[in-house]
């Protein structure tokens, strides 16, 4: 983008986060989209250490989780690994992920964060751990998701001092009905999981025998 604030060249990124247990195809497709529609200039994938809503689920383990990421991104010069959460540990806030994000990738207006999420996690952003700070610090990237239906007025009531209309664009994607609990089943069913996930995570799956207990 050529976009200046006062001269300074404006960076635009978006963040990824997840558990990634696994990346997929489907989770690709939608930040190479949104970078494209949004003019971003790099996407940051970011492994989520011990997500708050999923306290008492089995997760994967961080390396392989890891290095599932990696190896799902580094054909793609748009996209990079931010290990932040990792490496921190604990539960994985965003709010206070992006307070440090920020510190390290430059404060606003002269750099721009989109936390890309879906419309089913965003309409649950009363329930989250400073829902405030964190539209005060990025603009939540809103896509699409089958049966899910973004309730602005509601947040809006909940959010009186955050003018959302400014903080969270609804971007369209194709709808890729690919999620990561589904391609868990799969595997343990000996279903086949090809074009769901990357070949070469296809073959990481197999090779770590991830998901067939």
């Amino acid at each position: 983008m050529e976009d200046t604030v006062q001269g300074e060249f404006i960076l635009r990124i978006g963040i990824m986060g997840g558990t990634f247990d696994p990346v997929h195809t489907g989770h690709l497709i939608i930040a190479q989209e949104v970078a494209w529609r949004l003019g971003l200039d790099q996407v940051l994938f970011m492994p989520a250490a011990h997500p708050p809503h999923k306290q008492h689920q089995q997760v994967t383990s961080e390396r392989c989780r890891l290095e599932m990421v990696r190896l799902a991104t580094e054909d793609n010069p748009l996209f990079e690994v931010e290990t932040l959460e990792l490496e921190r540990g604990g539960l994985s806030y965003t709010a206070n992920t992006l307070e440090t994000l920020c510190e390290r990738l430059g404060q606003p207006p002269q750099t721009l964060i989109y936390f890309i999420i879906g419309a089913d996690a965003a309409a649950d952003l009363l329930s989250w751990y400073r829902p405030e700070r964190v539209l005060e610090l990025t603009r939540l990237a809103v896509v699409d998701r089958p049966g899910y239906h973004l309730p602005l007025d509601k947040l809006q009531a909940g959010l009186p001092n955050v003018d959302l209309n400014e903080r969270i664009l609804q971007v369209e994607v194709p709808l890729i009905e690919i999620a990561a609990n589904g391609i868990r089943t799969r595997v343990q069913q000996g279903a086949p999981i090809k074009y769901l996930v990357p070949p070469v995570i296809e073959e990481y799956i197999r090779r770590e025998k991830l998901y067939s207990e």
